[in-house]
């Protein structure tokens, strides 16, 4: 194990394979019941049965906004029982010239991001769940454009990843905060972005500076750092960074997005320790996207298909789920990923 990593070992642990049950942990519940997520210790609810709203999960979520609101019930019975409410527009798909730029239609997408607006109502109206293949969510996100609601920030990151499916020379991944401010923690997930060398994210907040950030942070350090910079800016501190794998771009692939191939604990990392990480996660990133690029259809299908001209004797590839390896660990040069069939569907 070499030197430099034995400091930081305590501080990261980092994912072979995201597991299912793994969305479930630091109090993350998706499954179990109704009030199970939590923004800085007040919950909201999930919508579970689908649009149109179903009459109970409508009444339920008018009965939390008169509990979180300033004004209680008062604010809830003047917007129900108002007849002259004004038409909220529709915003309007992003289209770009076929000279824009990377930068220019990243922040076409940010801007119609941002005009579905924050949803501050409480209950999340597209229930996401994070085991779900990459198809699966795709669908969901064609659902919120077609209905445009007010959404979230993990709905943001879905959303982000449908609109950037056309766009091969950007690599997308997540990125999430956990951070702490009065007692209580908060939880944040943007969608990181990177092309031509820079790193920025899309995402939706109540913070302007906790959503979309341009194209222009030169390491993956920088960006987080961007993000801590905000951060302080609302006295909170940042207790855990998750950093998952580049999501592929075929939007029909079974593939699972990887949520936290990293996972850094900011209490056990110096500075020096936490950059050290973070430019060893992006070059696990890039190892990812050379895997997935087939030198040899022909080669790489005998190989990874199994072909009956594989010998008995030959090893079965790696397929845990729930495989964690600490920081100092290096993965096995020969272990091949269990998405690399999907990778050689994908890229060829």
């Amino acid at each position: 194990m070499p030197g430099d990593r034995t400091g930081a070992a305590a501080g990261v642990q980092r994912n072979a394979v995201c597991g299912e049950g793994e969305a479930q942990r630091d109090g993350e519940p998706e499954d179990e019941g109704d009030e199970d997520l939590r923004d800085g210790g007040v919950p909201f609810y999930v919508n579970r049965g689908g649009l149109p709203i179903n009459e109970e999960t409508w009444e339920r979520m008018w009965r939390h906004v008169a509990r979180i609101h300033p004004e209680g019930d008062v604010v809830a019975r003047r917007i129900r029982g108002a007849t002259d409410l004004p038409k909220i527009p529709t915003p309007s798909v992003p289209t770009y010239q076929p000279a824009a730029s990377v930068p220019q239609r990243l922040e076409a997408i940010q801007r119609y991001v941002r005009d579905l607006q924050y949803n501050h109502t409480g209950t999340q109206f597209f229930e996401i769940k994070k085991s779900r293949p990459l198809t699966a969510l795709m669908d969901i996100a064609k659902e919120m454009i077609r209905e445009s609601l007010p959404i979230k920030c993990l709905e943001a990151v879905i959303l982000g990843i449908y609109l950037t499916n056309s766009m091969p020379g950007v690599e997308r991944f997540p990125l999430s905060f956990k951070t702490q401010f009065s007692g209580n923690h908060f939880r944040h997930i943007v969608l990181g972005v990177h092309s031509g060398g820079r790193f920025g994210a899309l995402g939706i907040s109540r913070r302007e500076d906790l959503m979309f950030k341009p194209l222009e942070h030169r390491t993956l350090a920088d960006l987080v750092q961007e993000f801590e910079s905000a951060y302080r800016r609302y006295w909170h501190t940042i207790r855990k960074v998750k950093i998952g794998q580049y999501v592929s771009h075929d939007p029909h692939t079974v593939e699972q997005i990887e949520w936290k191939h990293s996972i850094l604990d900011m209490d056990k990392l110096s500075k020096e320790e936490l950059r050290r990480e973070l430019e060893r996660h992006a070059r696990d990133m890039r190892l990812k996207i050379t895997k997935a690029v087939p030198s040899s259809p022909t080669k790489d299908r005998k190989r990874d298909v199994g072909s009956p001209q594989r010998g008995p004797g030959s090893p079965l590839r790696r397929n845990s789920r729930s495989e964690r390896r600490p920081s100092g660990e290096k993965k096995s040069m020969d272990q091949k990923a269990p998405a690399d069939v999907n990778g050689y569907q994908i890229r060829v």
